[in-house]
């Protein structure tokens, strides 16, 4: 089966990693699997044997915002146009991240029988959240009208539900697929050194984001009065990343806060923690809380809208969750701190990469 996985870039996100798994999946699984970036931006190795090709838009006319999505489709249509007359008509095609799916919905040579649009977050938050009258009600109408109709993925229950109850999306069809983990090579890359190693620490992983809130992570870990040192993984804008450096200086806990920037590998840091911590306002699934469990390192994390709940709910450790605030979440660290739950990680092989690439694949008609 040839498959075209498509997404605006790779830089070092969940959703990106998500595309990168799969594609390694199903070309191990034989399958001719192609990656059509659009932008050249990417930090993460391409797996061997994946063709991966960037289709960048390089204009810089005065009026590029305004034929930006047509034009880009344009080139995209082009680009895979020329891939199928020299290797054949691919089966299936994947659209991931929203301005990706925005440009992939003006394309004129992708049928909508063999497109299905993957939505790895809670839109609703990511589009609407902040917006009030006339501007979220032009925004929601903007967001739907890319998927109206459309086959969709759906990387959690919650992700679908939210696409229905919350933007009136009727899908043609939807899937719940959860998000892949190559188990074997995560164990691998969870068994190299850390510098940490030994050390009591708490652990945070995830880009500087106002969605991570590593805000309401800072004033929690004040609140739960662990004396071990907050570890956080990933990197954000000068502005994010000042804003967290300014919260830990007035919380007086700056000196207990350690900042490691973006990691390649951050499964040894997560290993060797005492305590992962989850503390978004929204998570599509939430593949920190996974790779955790399965580097048998305890988690907690915020019933927040997305798959924490369902990932948490299904290992048995519903007990884990904390509302969405401060407070709670800062109970829920010095309890599971305390007395760390025993990991079911029978339950995790679900999640595995062979049985969700399999899931996918079904889709085709």
């Amino acid at each position: 089966m040839r498959i075209l996985m498509i997404i605006d870039g790779l830089p070092g996100g969940g959703a990106e990693k998500v595309v990168l798994t799969l594609s390694q999946g199903m070309q191990q699984m034989g399958h001719d699997v192609s990656l059509i970036s659009l932008r050249d931006v990417c930090n993460y190795p391409i797996p061997t044997g994946i063709n991966y090709q960037v289709v960048a838009d390089g204009c810089r006319k005065p009026w590029r915002k305004l034929t930006e999505i047509t034009r880009r489709a344009k080139m995209l249509d082009q680009a895979i146009n020329a891939n199928e007359q020299q290797n054949g008509r691919f089966d299936l095609v994947f659209s991931n991240l929203h301005k990706t799916d925005r440009i992939v919905s003006r394309s004129r040579v992708l049928a909508s029988e063999r497109l299905w649009f993957c939505i790895h977050g809670i839109l609703s938050t990511s589009y609407l959240g902040h917006r009030t009258g006339f501007d979220r009600w032009l925004k929601r109408r903007k967001v739907a009208r890319v998927y109206q109709g459309q086959n969709i993925v759906a990387v959690s229950q919650a992700v679908g539900n939210d696409l229905r109850q919350n933007l009136s999306i009727h899908p043609k069809q939807l899937a719940v697929i959860n998000n892949p983990f190559d188990i074997d090579a995560i164990e691998q890359q969870a068994a190299e050194p850390c510098e940490l190693a030994g050390q009591d620490y708490l652990i945070h992983v995830g880009r500087f984001h106002p969605h991570k809130r590593h805000d309401r992570l800072l004033k929690a870990y004040a609140l739960s009065g662990i004396q071990a040192p907050l570890v956080l993984v990933g990197t954000g804008d000068e502005q994010d990343t000042n804003a967290i450096k300014k919260l830990a200086a007035e919380l007086n806990i700056a000196a207990r806060v350690l900042l490691l920037g973006f990691q390649a590998n951050p499964y040894p840091f997560i290993k060797h923690a005492a305590l992962l911590v989850l503390s978004s306002d929204s998570e599509g699934f939430g593949n920190v809380l996974v790779e955790a469990l399965l580097c048998n390192t305890p988690v907690v994390s915020t019933r927040c809208p997305g798959g924490p709940e369902e990932i948490l709910e299904n290992a048995g450790m519903s007990n884990a969750l904390a509302e969405l605030n401060e407070k709670s979440l800062a109970e829920k660290m010095a309890e599971v701190y305390a007395q760390p739950p025993e990991i079911n990680r029978q339950q995790l092989l679900n999640y595995g990469l062979q049985p969700i690439c399999q899931q996918y694949l079904a889709l085709k008609n």
